[in-house]
């Protein structure tokens, strides 16, 4: 009602605000919506070891490819590297003191795998496997279940080809079941490799990751395949050497899609739009074969598959993991063949600090209703979720990030509305314990919980840590 609705009622903007409820109104019951999660869901936080650990040179760590690429000129924003990051291969204590804090009951950690074979394969570093079994050892005295990721992309410098070597996926499979045979008497949750189109795609297509290459698209193709057998012996070897009840699983930044309308022909297309996007990486390891349509594509670059392949490639999982950040919204479409077309973020599409970082909560529940459709997987977990804000600390100190609640609380709210539908996904990592080295946009872009000043290293929780406590302390949505 603008005001010249108030004067042709008589009303004035003044006495608008006077009006009482009637008596009906008064008498009305109001029940607040229950947010509440499942009884068991997982709550935690996720970091990775090459953006907090640092410690590149200590104790018989063998050098990585993203050490070789942050130290390249010009890769890396404002000349950024890993050496130091957030010192939390010294100061874990800390940093565990800050998951109790928060009242998680699970954490999501990565291993880097040249502490270990500092050359990829050979000889065992037993400071390596020291160190993780005294953060694991610490996690479970705090009352934290350690969820651990074999490879969160700091490769082994020395493993010749990288990548573009079949022998890779091999020598990450020997590493899979080494470590497999060593913790699962502690953990119990392995994830087998951290978004395949990361690693691939954006370091060897378009050059903005380690190792930085462009490679052709038969050479591009190639390096997938490689990736996604590593996935597959990797699981195989996990099974092979782990205790008995031990799960395992895959982290994917799989492509989800949101219908633009809820009708039964924009899900549809979303679905399958999922199917094919998707069709070098997840779809193939649920399946264990690649699309027709995806090898028709790629034509005479197509990967080249070797007997055997296909089947460790879709060696069943006990979960699949999703990094789910921003949606693509999609429509049908019956004028191409594939039934979908992709809709564009407009220029004053909402996003946060990072420039890909589009606002889409929706996606967070579509993201889960496809891969559950589609594939019918055990259980599902999001194993990274969260967003880049511009933080500071005020005068007194503080971070206030409202920004950052905001774009949580709406995501939550969609993947409560996927467990509340019954899909089977059991457990939230946020995105991160605290800010680290974010990858090619160096220390610039803050993803934490905690604030982490990197010239001191001390960490200062920010708001968004006393509201994520608060949703833990009541398994619901605040």
């Amino acid at each position: 009602m603008d005001r010249r609705d108030f004067i042709r009622t008589g009303m004035t903007l003044g006495t608008c605000a006077a009006v009482t409820p009637s008596a009906s109104a008064a008498a009305i019951v109001r029940r607040p919506l229950d947010m509440s999660f499942p009884k068991d869901f997982a709550w935690g936080c996720a970091t990775a070891a090459y953006q907090v650990e640092g410690a590149v040179n200590e104790d018989g760590r063998g050098a990585t490819n993203w050490d070789v690429f942050s130290h390249t000129s010009g890769r890396v924003a404002n000349g950024d590297n890993g050496d130091v990051a957030c010192d939390s291969y010294h100061r874990y204590p800390e940093d565990i003191a800050l998951l109790k804090g928060l009242g998680v009951g699970a954490h999501r950690m990565s291993i880097a795998w040249s502490r270990i074979f500092p050359d990829g394969r050979g000889p065992i570093n037993q400071k390596g496997v020291d160190y993780y079994n005294r953060v694991i050892d610490a996690l479970l005295a705090a009352g934290i279940k350690p969820y651990v990721t074999l490879f969160h992309w700091d490769l082994p410098q020395a493993l010749p080809g990288g990548w573009q070597n079949r022998d890779t996926a091999h020598a990450f499979a020997d590493y899979a079941g080494f470590m497999a045979g060593k913790l699962s008497d502690r953990v119990h949750h392995f994830i087998t490799v951290n978004e395949l189109r990361c690693f691939t795609d954006l370091g060897h297509q378009q050059g903005i990751h380690a190792p930085g290459l462009k490679l052709l698209p038969a050479g591009v193709n190639q390096v997938r395949h490689h990736g996604v057998l590593a996935h597959g012996l990797g699981a195989q070897a996990v099974r092979a050497h782990a205790r008995a009840g031990t799960q395992v699983g895959v982290a994917d930044n799989t492509s989800l899609f949101v219908p633009v309308i809820e009708t039964s022909e924009h899900i549809a297309a979303a679905k399958q739009a999922v199917r094919d996007d998707n069709a070098m990486f997840l779809t193939a390891i649920m399946e264990g074969r690649y699309l027709d349509s995806y090898l028709a594509a790629a034509g005479a670059d197509a990967p080249q598959a070797r007997a055997g392949d296909m089947a460790a490639i879709g060696t069943p999982l006990d979960f699949v993991a999703l990094n789910i950040y921003a949606p693509t919204y999609v429509k049908a479409d019956p004028s191409v063949a594939r039934g979908w077309t992709p809709l564009p973020h407009l220029p004053q599409s909402p996003r946060m600090a990072s420039p890909w970082l589009y606002v889409g909560p929706e996606v967070a529940y579509w993201g889960v209703r496809a891969v559950s459709e589609l594939w019918g997987p055990k259980s599902l977990y999001i194993s990274e979720n969260g967003c880049s804000t511009d933080d500071v600390l005020d005068a007194q100190g503080h971070d206030d990030d409202a920004d950052r609640i905001m774009y949580l609380r709406n995501y939550l709210g969609q993947f409560r509305r996927a467990t509340a539908e019954g899909y089977p996904l059991h457990g939230y990592f946020l995105w991160s314990l605290m800010d680290n080295f974010e990858w090619a946009d160096g220390y610039g872009k803050r993803f934490g919980l905690h604030y982490v000043d990197f010239a001191t290293l001390k960490r200062t929780p920010k708001l968004s840590a006393l509201w994520y406590r608060e949703l833990i302390r009541r398994n619901a949505l605040v």
